[in-house]
């Protein structure tokens, strides 16, 4: 194993938190896991987006940026390898959805200036679902803000994601989890393992499980 910091990243309801857990449990490794349930104005913004999307969005980047940059100031010797459930671009990405043009250009300036500071994933594991999948997840878990997100706004986030991802040609590890279930599947859970030991260029590569 080459890398020293994966992050995996997708859209709601992909199992990003799951395979994070069995990852780091397998490696050893120090976890990073987003703090969502934190941010106060989160069920205020499922149900009034337009008037809430704004703070919602700058309470994540504050936290993200927190947790991050201690992560960053306080490096574990004894585990050197660090696996998180989010990438701190994921900020811009769903500003970029939910925000206004007007308010959208202020939080990029913000964001432009903190993303600086960041240190980048080694590799990036991009869990892709369609939305029904994603929409079957996000019931089976029963966070009740979480109930009536529509599929529009799943798939405008599907596709902001892999287009950033393309145009920034990152490097990505783009897994197919149509089919995914990491807790009763050991080989699938293996073959995400198998092909951590690649050392991959820069770019996309695609992963289908068994």
């Amino acid at each position: 194993m080459n890398y020293h910091f994966i992050t995996i990243e997708g859209n709601i309801g992909a199992g990003k938190t799951t395979l994070a857990h069995l990852l780091s449990r397998h490696y050893n490794a120090r976890l990073v896991l987003e703090e969502f349930a934190d941010n106060p104005f989160l069920t205020k913004f499922y149900e009034n987006p337009k008037q809430y999307a704004f703070p919602v969005e700058l309470f994540f980047m504050a936290e993200r940026y927190k947790q991050l940059k201690e992560l960053i100031q306080t490096r574990d010797l004894f585990q050197q390898f660090t696996i998180s459930d989010y990438l701190f671009t994921k900020c811009l990405l769903f500003a970029k959805v939910n925000l206004p043009e007007e308010e959208f250009r202020l939080y990029q300036k913000i964001f432009e200036i903190i993303h600086q500071q960041m240190t980048q994933p080694d590799l990036l594991i991009y869990l892709h679902a369609p939305v029904t999948k994603l929409q079957s997840n996000i019931k089976k878990r029963q966070r009740p803000y979480e109930q009536s997100i529509p599929d529009e706004y799943l798939f405008n986030i599907q596709e902001t994601y892999t287009h950033y991802i393309r145009q920034h040609n990152i490097k990505t590890l783009f897994i197919d989890v149509s089919n995914a279930d990491f807790l009763s599947n050991e080989k699938q859970l293996k073959t995400i393992i198998d092909a951590l030991e690649i050392e991959y260029t820069e770019g996309q590569h695609y992963l289908t499980l068994p």
